[in-house]
């Protein structure tokens, strides 16, 4: 397998786990799954770097402003480095927040007891405040807060960088865009 068909399908896995995670939310325990499969492509994604590969080397996401002119501008590579690096820590902004709310749950792990403690107190002393299915609103298993807004934040972004991103290649760098899209271009018969 070349390293450019290693790099497609890396990047088709974590597309598909991330647009998954992203658009389900309320599939309760399988969009905490989701979020620790994005979590273990990004680490086969580390490892595939240290392969040695330039293609697959980390320094691709790091954007080079020299050569940028006004005549070239949208097709300099420092565009797509710039939405790659948004991209990557937007990334890893939304799988450690949702780590973090997780807290082990989805594996069976207990919750501390201070997260415990605080369940409690927010069943005793905020009753009134929840709805009939005994949630508040917007706030589900308990997660809202600052850290889910920060993980509603980084989703957002990720997305917004993301369809950026496609929309850059699409128009300024098809025959890429086609390519990691599993797009073939035929060749003419010789």
């Amino acid at each position: 397998m070349t390293v450019m068909s290693r790099l497609r399908g890396y990047h088709a896995l974590l597309a598909v786990l991330v647009i998954a995670a992203f658009f389900g939310p309320e599939w309760g325990p399988a969009h905490a799954w989701l979020g620790y499969g994005v979590a273990g492509v990004i680490v086969l994604r580390l490892i595939l770097a240290l392969t040695g590969a330039p293609q697959l080397g980390l320094r691709r996401f790091y954007p080079q402003f020299q050569g940028l002119k006004l005549d070239n501008v949208f097709t300099h590579p420092a565009i797509s480095r710039v939405l790659l690096i948004g991209i990557a820590v937007c990334l890893l902004g939304v799988t450690g927040t949702g780590i973090a709310m997780d807290s082990g749950r989805t594996f069976g792990a207990a919750p501390p007891l201070t997260s415990q403690l605080a369940q409690s107190n927010l069943h005793d002393l905020e009753g009134d405040e929840r709805g009939e299915g005994g949630e508040r609103e917007g706030d589900e298993d308990g997660e809202g807060g600052p850290l889910g807004e920060l993980h509603d934040f980084f989703g957002n972004s990720l997305m917004l960088l993301v369809a950026s991103h496609v929309a850059y290649l699409l128009l300024f760098k098809r025959p890429l865009a086609r390519f990691m899209l599993f797009a073939t271009v035929r060749q003419p018969a010789k």
